[in-house]
């Protein structure tokens, strides 16, 4: 899922910042369908948002029209891989730090978060797994899905490479009673990122344990939305190797 509108710089941070789109489109224009995502509606972002947020956002035209863009991608990904195709929201502003009264972290509204409460409330799934394997923890997430233990939010943590793909191995194993396995894909604890800790081919190990539980768990459901990764020489191959894996 992508419009040409995500190429638009539309505050000042790193989420925003030219060419981090264009990265990541260069490395997969040839190799993948493109879909168009229409913005998400009043209705769909009010599920997870209070209308005060929204209206503090509606205070930016360009932040409001974008945010609601990238949730509506967050939903259309969600309802393909409802229908059995995996799908990737490539999308901005990132979402994970939203939550329903507030926001942070480059983040506005949350786009994960809005798809699953649409998939939950209109009879599509019933129970969700949230992986978000971002460096910074999705406190949004967590919030927007408090007192509701049909999604589980699991962000995995640790200092050391090899641990953390086995913490997400075995939290995707235990998967067993979920309908849909949906990822909060940021790439900035990459070796040449902020995080400096996981290569390109861990990238392609967590896809692959994404299709892999899903088909054993969730009748092969599962789609990813875009969140962090600012380093934009590596960005767009580990997005990738992410993508050979999942897909």
């Amino acid at each position: 899922m992508f419009h040409e509108r995500f190429y638009e710089v539309y505050v000042s941070d790193p989420a925003a910042a030219a060419g981090r789109m264009e990265a990541i489109v260069d490395a997969l224009r040839n190799d993948f369908e493109w879909v168009e995502p229409s913005q998400a509606s009043e209705e769909d972002i009010a599920r997870v948002h209070s209308a005060e947020h929204t209206e503090r956002i509606k205070r930016s035209r360009d932040l409001y029209e974008m945010g609601s863009l990238a949730a509506g991608a967050a939903i259309m990904a969600a309802e393909l891989a409802c229908r059995g195709e995996p799908a990737f929201g490539l999308i901005r502003p990132p979402g994970h730090h939203a939550s329903p009264e507030s926001c942070w972290g480059f983040c506005y509204f949350n786009n994960i978060a809005i798809a699953i409460r649409k998939l939950m409330e209109t009879g599509q799934i019933k129970k969700a797994l949230i992986l978000d394997f971002d460096l910074h923890f999705g406190d949004g997430t967590e919030n927007a899905f408090t007192g509701i233990p049909e999604v589980a939010y699991f962000h995995p943590e640790s200092s050391n490479r090899g641990e953390f793909v086995e913490k997400v191995r075995k939290r995707l194993e235990r998967a067993e009673g979920f309908d849909l396995l949906s990822v909060s894909a940021g790439f900035d604890r990459h070796v040449e990122d902020w995080g400096g800790l996981l290569t390109t081919d861990d990238y392609r190990t967590i896809g692959f344990l994404v299709k892999a539980n899903s088909q054993k768990f969730c009748g092969g459901r599962r789609f990813a939305v875009l969140e962090g990764g600012y380093n934009h020489a590596v960005l767009g191959q580990n997005v990738r190797a992410f993508l050979e894996g999942m897909g």
